[in-house]
C-alpha cells in the first residue's frame, strides 16, 4: 500500500492464478473485493475510525484483468458529508515487465465513519484544491441526486414468487474467512457473491458462458456477520440487445431463527460471450405477469435515470434511430 497524498490511498499487487474464475480473466466480483479493500483503506485514513461500505455506485468492467497483471487501484476521497467520505475509485492493470498500466473500471464508493458504539462520527471535511480535485468533487455532488432517485426507485420494488423469469437462489453460511478489520463480513466479499449468483442466473437463461459489464446501485443497508445465514437470490429483470439485467438480493439473518433481513441490494448487466470471448446476442425475454411486466418497467427506468448522470447515456437499444456513435456502438455495456 503506498500513500501518494493525504486523501489518497493506492493499493499495487499481482493479479493471482488464484483471482480467475470462470470468464478465464479475474472474475468482477474479484475486482469490486479490491475495490471495496481499496476504499476501505481510503476511508480509515481520512477519518482515523472504523468505517463501513454504505454505497458503490456504477462501474463498467470495460477491459479484463488477467493473471499475471500488475494492478493497482487508486482510491481517493473526492467529497466528505458530515460522517460520509465519497471515495473516487480507479482499476489500472498491465504487463509488470514496463508495460503502463491501463484503466479498466472506475466508480465512486461511499463509506461511513462509525464509533465503538456503531454509530456514524463525523469525519474531517475535505476541502478540494486543484482544478483536478474540485472536478471531482463537483462530478461526486452532481452524482447525489441520480444516486437518490436510483435508491428510492430501487426500494420501491418487490419481488415475490409471482415473477416467472429464469432466478437463482444460493445459500449458504458466512464463514470466518469472510470477517473484516471490523469482525463483520466485508463489502469486498459481498460484492463477490453478487457476482456469482448473477452469472449463475444469466448463464442458465442464455445457456451461455456470461461476464458482467456493470454494476451499480449496490446499497448496503444492514451488516452481515460471521456464521449468519446468507441467501444470494438473482433474477432477471430485462434484457437488452446483448445485456442481461439481473436484479441480485442479498439476504442474511441469524441461523437459529427463522427471519432473513435485506442486506445489500443492486442490478448486475451480463453479457454473453462465445469461445473466442466475443459478445453474443441474446434470447429475448418477454414479461408474462404483472410482477414482470412490472420490474421489466422497473428496470427500464433505472436506465433512463443513470443517463441523465454526469457522462452517462442511454444504452443502444434505447436511443432514437440515428443517434448511434462510433463510441456507442463498441460499449459492450450498453446493449
Amino acid at each position: 500500500m503506498n500513500e501518494t497524498a493525504s486523501n489518497s490511498v493506492t493499493l499495487r499487487f499481482l493479479a493471482a492464478p488464484t483471482d480467475v474464475g470462470h470468464s478465464g480473466s479475474v472474475d468482477a466480483g474479484t475486482v469490486l473485493e479490491w475495490v471495496d479493500k481499496a476504499a476501505y483503506a481510503a476511508a480509515v485514513s481520512w477519518a482515523k475510525s472504523y468505517c463501513v461500505t454504505a454505497y458503490v455506485g456504477n462501474i463498467h468492467f470495460a477491459d479484463p484483468v488477467n493473471s499475471g497483471d500488475m494492478v493497482e487501484v487508486e482510491a481517493t476521497v473526492v467529497y466528505t458529508g458530515r460522517s460520509s467520505m465519497h471515495i473516487r475509485t480507479v482499476v489500472s492493470s498491465g504487463d509488470p515487465r514496463g508495460e503502463i498500466p491501463t484503466m479498466r473500471s472506475q466508480c465512486v464508493v461511499i463509506f461511513v465513519a462509525v464509533g465503538e458504539d456503531g454509530k456514524p462520527v463525523q469525519v474531517p471535511h475535505f476541502n478540494p484544491t486543484g482544478p483536478e480535485a474540485i472536478e471531482q468533487r463537483d462530478d461526486a455532488v452532481a452524482r447525489i441526486k441520480v444516486r437518490e432517485e436510483i435508491v428510492d426507485a430501487m426500494k420501491d420494488q418487490e419481488y415475490t414468487d409471482a415473477g416467472t423469469a429464469e432466478r437463482v437462489v444460493l445459500r449458504f453460511m458466512a464463514a470466518p474467512t469472510d470477517v473484516n478489520w471490523g469482525g463483520k463480513v466485508h463489502g469486498g466479499i459481498v460484492m463477490k457473491w453478487i457476482d456469482e449468483a448473477a452469472y449463475v442466473c444469466a448463464t442458465q437463461y442464455c445457456g451461455n458462458d456470461t461476464v458482467a459489464v456493470f454494476s451499480g446501485g449496490i446499497r448496503f443497508y444492514r451488516p452481515l456477520l460471521i456464521g449468519d445465514l446468507v441467501e444470494v437470490e438473482a433474477r432477471l429483470v430485462y434484457t437488452g440487445t446483448k445485456g442481461m439485467h439481473i436484479a441480485v438480493h442479498v439476504r442474511s439473518g441469524d441461523l437459529k431463527g427463522h427471519e432473513l433481513n435485506l442486506t445489500t441490494y443492486c442490478l448486475t448487466v451480463m453479457v454473453a460471450r462465445d469461445d473466442a470471448g466475443n459478445s453474443l446476442s441474446v434470447p429475448p425475454w418477454v414479461p408474462v405477469s404483472d410482477e414482470d411486466k412490472r420490474l421489466h418497467a422497473h428496470a427500464r427506468d433505472l436506465l433512463e435515470i443513470r443517463g441523465r448522470a454526469p457522462g452517462n447515456r442511454l444504452p443502444n437499444h434505447l436511443l432514437p434511430a440515428g443517434h448511434l456513435t462510433a463510441s456507442s456502438t463498441a460499449d459492450m455495456a450498453n446493449h
